[in-house]
């Protein structure tokens, strides 16, 4: 295809394409006109364009997708998403775990569905929430859309229809989580499930992992709707998804083999007639139980396997697993019980938190349950020597690293190493004049379990700290990434504001791929762009004449020496008034186009950068519906 005398807009010369087939790259020039690549060749005429990118020595590739998102809610107060467009996204599927804003706020007798479902499951401040909830006018799945072809979007966005939104709509959020749906009620969510998939939502999006719970009265000790769903009503609304070749993204419910076996047994044409497109977190290789893995990979086969005529891929992540926690908060914390007590409370009451810490009742069960499996002899001692543990947390001191503290002697030391001093009376010494501040709360500290509580009720939230519960092995880390049967994903971009930073971890994903050469980077591209654009059925993720000019210019060197775990940083957003860990992968990207408009560039961001629309909203190629507006 030869474009006609007119200038183009713009012309990357000299670059390493990798066009995101997984073929060998190739040295060609990409010129860009009115938001499509037009012409693709070696030694392209700078003549015919009107500003030239220079991508000497460096990788052209189409813009990578993130398969995980959970930005419906950063798009309302920042439409740019800046903190993933810099490290090379320019797409991102949304909606994922049962929870976005496809029916608007939902705001009935004295229930605020957004604010209770989104609190606890992705870790965001209340008063954060009410602020995006607050801007939200629609009621209905199509005005949404019509809203999101408004947005000055910075990617292109992929929404889907979340099913804890969408058991609220048609049962109201307290019996969504009280008692199972009337056959009328069942009937509705698949009417509006299916008007969704006419409109164009991509999937659709549910959550069976037992510790997502709800964060406002009366329901705070329930967890969110689409956990209450029967195999019935799952099995209805997918149906659904199936008949529109759409996706269906999934959890496990993690405390049931047979369970997940059953769910995930959905996506099986031999039993249903034909594949469920669908796409499961996490393939992890989770430290406290290291059988997981292999039974999420044994899974993925059968599944996939000619018997079973499966279209399934578990989600990998590029990165150790590691998770920052203000005090307990954190996703860890939800699974134990006693941990959960304490989160339940609103991260701005921390008298309740004090008063529960001081309960004796409350502390021992506290300590009851921090050593179970370290002392005396028994089934769960043989669990956690086997590593067969039913937690993720480990609850281990060593691995308890201090990230930030009152007392900033201790930053950069591990619970152990301040244990072990306060045992040997040196604390007070290393901890200069702070300590005497904080001391009455560690006098009665007799074992471990009594030092994290004197811990907690000393610095409350102001006590951050790390552990990485899964993908301490990188070796194994890169076996899941480049195993063909899993995909790259579980990013969780836009949420968990202060407990994970994966917004690079596409970056990583290639980092680690270009290990084994051109050949490693040409595979990881494919997957981070095409394959993933093909499962959702989105014209994104190929570099080819007549493509949407979604494009990145990468500096290999740049990445070669890039340390993701060394590039967190904890910043203040002022669009959330909160602070908020992100990754910084300077001069790694060279340059983003997002639909043929300059986005980043030079290491900052164009002028207007969130102000003006450069992404596309995207609806898969199937869709039977006439778009809302011209793109």
């Amino acid at each position: 295809m030869k474009t006609s005398n007119m200038n183009w807009d713009y012309l990357v010369k000299n670059g390493t394409c990798f066009d995101g087939s997984g073929g060998a790259p190739r040295q060609i020039d990409v010129a860009i006109k009115n938001g499509r690549v037009v012409e693709m060749g070696p030694d392209l005429s700078e003549d015919k364009a009107n500003e030239i990118i220079n991508a000497q020595g460096q990788w052209v590739m189409p813009g990578l997708v993130d398969v995980h998102t959970h930005y419906d809610l950063e798009l309302e107060v920042s439409p740019g998403l800046p903190e993933s467009v810099r490290h090379g996204t320019t797409t991102v599927v949304m909606s994922n775990c049962s929870l976005g804003l496809a029916f608007g706020a939902q705001r009935e007798n004295g229930d605020d569905p957004i604010i209770s479902c989104f609190a606890r499951v992705e870790n965001m401040p209340k008063h954060v929430l009410k602020t995006c909830a607050d801007k939200v006018y629609w009621n209905d799945s199509q005005e949404y859309l019509q809203h999101l072809e408004t947005r000055p979007k910075g990617p292109n966005v992929v929404p889907m229809i979340p099913h804890s939104m969408l058991r609220i709509e048609v049962m109201g959020l307290t019996d969504s989580v009280s008692r199972h749906p009337t056959q009328d009620e069942l009937d509705e969510m698949k009417r509006l499930l299916k008007k969704g998939m006419d409109e164009g939502y991509a999937g659709f999006s549910t959550d069976a992992l037992p510790f997502h719970f709800l964060a406002n009265d009366p329901n705070r000790r329930k967890q969110i709707p689409t956990q209450f769903a029967k195999y019935g009503e799952l099995k209805a609304l997918t149906n659904i998804v199936r008949d529109y070749e759409r996706v269906w993204q999934g959890t496990p419910p993690k405390d049931s083999k047979i369970g997940t076996l059953k769910t995930f047994m959905l996506t099986s044409g031999r039993i249903h007639g034909k594949p469920l497109k669908s796409t499961v977190v996490a393939a992890l290789d989770v430290y406290a139980n290291k059988s997981l893995v292999k039974l999420a990979k044994t899974l993925a086969k059968v599944l996939n396997s000619r018997f079973m005529k499966g279209d399934f891929h578990l989600q990998a992540l590029a990165a150790p697993f590691k998770i920052w926690s203000d005090g307990l908060y954190s996703p860890l914390s939800e699974e134990i019980d006693e941990m959960r007590e304490i989160i339940e409370l609103d991260m701005e009451d921390k008298q309740a938190r004090l008063a529960l810490l001081n309960d004796p009742d409350f502390v021992a069960r506290f300590k009851k349950m921090w050593m179970k499996g370290k002392t005396g002899f028994g089934p769960a001692r043989l669990k956690r020597k086997l590593r067969r543990e039913d937690y993720a947390l480990r609850r281990d001191l060593v691995e308890m690293d201090i990230e930030s503290c009152p007392i900033k002697a201790w930053e950069g030391q591990t619970f152990a190493q301040i244990f072990e001093k306060l045992k040997t009376g040196q604390l007070a010494d290393m901890s200069g004049p702070r300590f005497a501040d904080f001391k009455e709360s560690f006098n009665d500290v007799a074992d471990e379990a009594d030092f994290v509580i004197a811990m907690l009720k000393a610095f409350d939230n102001d006590i951050v700290w790390s552990t990485v519960s899964a993908n301490r092995d990188p070796v194994m880390t890169k076996k899941l990434l480049m195993d063909p049967i899993l995909l790259p994903g579980f990013n969780d971009s836009g949420a968990h504001l202060t407990n994970m930073a994966f917004y690079d971890c596409n970056l990583r994903a290639l980092k680690i791929a270009s290990e084994d050469g051109n050949a490693g980077v040409a595979y990881m591209v494919r997957r981070l762009t095409k394959d993933v654009s093909e499962l959702f059925g989105l014209d994104v993720g190929r570099l080819e004449v007549g493509a949407p000019a979604d494009l990145i210019v990468i500096n290999p060197e740049n990445l070669k020496s890039y340390d993701g775990e060394a590039n967190v940083q904890r910043i203040m957003r002022k669009e959330f008034e909160h602070e908020q860990l992100v990754n910084r992968s300077d001069g790694v990207v060279s340059h983003v186009m997002i639909n043929g408009h300059h986005a980043w560039t030079g290491g900052d961001y164009v002028d207007g950068y969130g102000e003006k629309p450069m992404g596309r909203l995207l609806r898969p190629a199937n869709d039977r519906s006439v778009p809302l507006a011209a793109e």
